[in-house]
């Protein structure tokens, strides 16, 4: 079991040590074009202006905070999925994938693997910084039915175009298990997202009452 649990944590942090520079550039880039498309009266300003401007707008809005953490997620998932893979010979080499941790060999032997885990965990937070960024606009309704079935929809979606991406550039394998697991990921970060939701909401109806 601790061997299970190290090679877990080893694993995610390796997973976010590795991109992290390299998303936090990207995003910031992301969110200069976010601000020439919707507030391009911010333009003309030369680049320490266009920095200053960026700063400004992460500090007085919400939710371009919560669109710069969105983003960030986002490219890391892609520089794990995509950005950062070798080129396959035969993307449908394992189609099936791995479905639990242990691995078993040609030969008998059995390996450790937490790649099961890992596509399970990889799409929780993405989910939830989702919700929590345009909740609004993706739900109709902030049930719990609701919540869990629209991030299993999105996940898919996203989770199927990545291994889409994979098989046509040849960039890693296709994988049933990975798309099964990251799908319910997004279902478990739905259910977070409410129970979150849920928990905020009570805490203002408490504060209300008591002013």
């Amino acid at each position: 079991m601790k061997d299970i649990i190290a090679s877990i944590i080893t694993s995610v942090l390796t997973a976010l040590y590795q991109p992290f520079w390299f998303s936090v550039i990207l995003s910031v880039l992301v969110l200069f074009f976010y601000l020439f498309s919707y507030h391009n009266e911010t333009g003309g300003r030369g680049i320490r202006g266009a920095f200053s401007v960026w700063w400004q707008f992460f500090k007085d809005s919400a939710f371009f905070r919560k669109l710069f953490f969105l983003t960030f997620y986002t490219t890391m998932i892609l520089f794990r999925t995509l950005l950062n893979r070798d080129m396959w010979m035969n993307p449908l080499s394992d189609v099936m994938g791995n479905w639990w941790i242990w691995k078993y060999g040609n030969d008998g032997t059995r390996n450790l693997t937490t790649e099961c885990i890992e596509n399970l965990m990889l799409f929780i937070p993405f989910t939830i910084l989702l919700f929590w960024t345009a909740g609004k606009r993706i739900l109709k309704k902030t049930t719990f039915r609701n919540a869990v079935w629209t991030g299993l929809k999105i996940t898919f979606v996203f989770s199927l175009s990545i291994e889409s991406l994979q098989l046509f550039l040849r960039l890693g394998t296709f994988q049933v298990s990975d798309l099964t697991y990251n799908t319910l990921g997004g279902g478990i970060g739905g259910a977070v997202y409410w129970m979150g939701y849920r928990l905020t909401g009570k805490r203002k109806i408490t504060l209300t009452n008591q002013l």
